[in-house]
């Protein structure tokens, strides 16, 4: 049995309007205590190009607190698994992050977009079967395991930026 893996806490303030959430950090995120932390994880300069401010040259405090300033909330779906790695193939007895409490915590939440096909998967079936009067996005993963052009995994993220706006 590998050993249990745990997500970070939430990032978020109150007038968020966008919340994305990854799967479980990884091995290079876990050993550094920040969210998408690996150098070839595309997240920050995806979130940049979002938000419209560069995001991958600044301290990782600043960068997050550019997503604050942006109303964009970070989070993960796994509260807890084993995982050995960093695979999300390999994500097995998982325990769910209260997404719900999260969302209620949000009254301006216009999305939730899920960085990846397990986020979605899991974090969906965590969300539950209550009608949530936000939308949900699927979004081709930021990680280095999934083989897409930079340029296809950013026209889908740009959708985003619909969220940010008034």
């Amino acid at each position: 049995m590998s050993e249990r893996k745990r997500s970070f806490p939430p990032v978020w303030r109150g007038d968020a309007r966008l919340l994305v959430l990854g799967s479980l950090p990884g091995e290079a995120s876990l050993a550094a205590a920040r969210y998408y932390a690996h150098p070839r994880n595309q997240f920050w300069r995806l979130m940049g190009e979002v938000i419209g401010q560069e995001l991958e040259p600044l301290p990782y405090d600043e960068r997050l607190a550019a997503l604050l300033d942006a109303r964009v909330a970070l989070w993960d779906v796994v509260a807890e698994a084993e995982r050995p790695g960093s695979l999300d193939a390999a994500i097995r007895g998982h325990q769910a992050n209260d997404l719900r409490a999260l969302v209620g915590e949000l009254p301006e939440l216009r999305a939730i977009g899920f960085n990846g096909a397990t986020a979605a998967k899991i974090g969906t079936a965590a969300l539950g079967e209550a009608p949530l009067e936000v939308a949900l996005v699927r979004l081709p993963s930021s990680s280095p395991a999934l083989p897409r052009a930079y340029k296809e995994k950013l026209t889908a993220w740009l959708e985003l930026r619909t969220f940010l706006t008034c």
